[in-house]
């Protein structure tokens, strides 16, 4: 690994653990969603219609199982709920209720304040292009490990 390489591999260990951190902040401050199922009420409420639970494992690269496991948390937390899907009968659909937007609302309104605060002595040109390359850096570390369908049985 040459030198460039090996100083983008610390700032991405710097860059996880910093997730980590508002991750746990997060947990410590606010309890409305727990830190590993936000990602997924995000992407149900991006179903204006709802999903069913192997859509949202496939748009998520999320093991079946795991988004099972989640959404039966989500659905215990009121946040999210099971309709029969007009289409098959024998699936659910699942749909965000208003308490899984509230939910929503305040944990962006938290994250959003953080960030305000650490880019605060930001130009509005720095922000962009450090949104810009991480959109591009996520892409291409997709295509790098092949478009796996499940990221979180990668090796």
């Amino acid at each position: 690994m040459d030198s460039t390489a090996g100083e983008l591999g610390l700032r991405l260990y710097d860059l996880v653990r910093t997730v980590r951190l508002l991750k746990q902040r997060r947990a410590d401050e606010r309890q409305a969603v727990a830190p590993g199922l936000l990602g997924l009420l995000m992407q149900i409420d991006q179903s204006s219609s709802g999903c069913q639970a192997r859509e949202l494992a496939r748009r998520t690269r999320l093991d079946p199982s795991t988004v099972s496991r989640s959404v039966a948390a989500l659905v215990a937390d009121g946040l999210v709920e099971r309709r029969p899907d007009p289409a098959d009968k024998r699936a659910s659909l699942l749909v965000i209720t208003p308490a899984g937007r509230a939910a929503l609302a305040e944990s962006f309104g938290w994250y959003g304040g953080v960030l305000d605060r650490a880019l605060a002595d930001w130009t509005p040109d720095e922000v962009n292009a450090l949104s810009g390359a991480l959109d591009r850096f996520a892409r291409d570390i997709e295509v790098a490990l092949g478009n796996h369908d499940n990221l979180e049985a990668a090796p």
